[in-house]
């Protein structure tokens, strides 16, 4: 089993920036692949961007590409989620998420292992 914690959301103004971290524990040798979700109030989850662990490009939703960055820090199993130029309809429950086989892409239904989330809302 994998669990995940995620950190770092909060409030902030439009145009400004945040920084979510995700930890993992368990037996995080088994991950293969690593991404990050969101839900707004009323919305389906959708996807943010995915990385592969062993390392390779993130890919990222359209709505996001070029203000979010994926990164991550295999020594301390850790994953994080750079959002700049934050927008009010970025306002949602951010989830991490991994899966330990198949294709790394933006599906829900692939992940296998949530995080319980964390709030990030940008005020215009």
């Amino acid at each position: 089993q994998v669990q995940l914690v995620e950190s770092g959301g909060g409030s902030v103004q439009a145009g400004g920036s945040l920084r979510l971290s995700c930890g993992a524990s368990g037996y995080t040798y088994t991950i293969r692949c690593m991404g990050w979700f969101r839900q707004a109030p009323g919305k389906e989850r959708e996807g943010v961007g995915v990385i592969l662990t062993g390392g390779g490009s993130a890919y990222y939703a359209d709505s996001v590409n070029g203000r979010f960055t994926i990164s991550q820090d295999n020594a301390k199993n850790t994953l994080y989620l750079q959002m700049n130029s934050l927008k009010p309809e970025d306002t949602a429950m951010y989830y991490c998420a991994a899966k330990s086989s198949g294709f790394c892409r933006l599906m829900l239904a692939d992940f296998s292992y949530w995080g319980q989330g964390t709030q990030v809302t940008v005020s215009s």
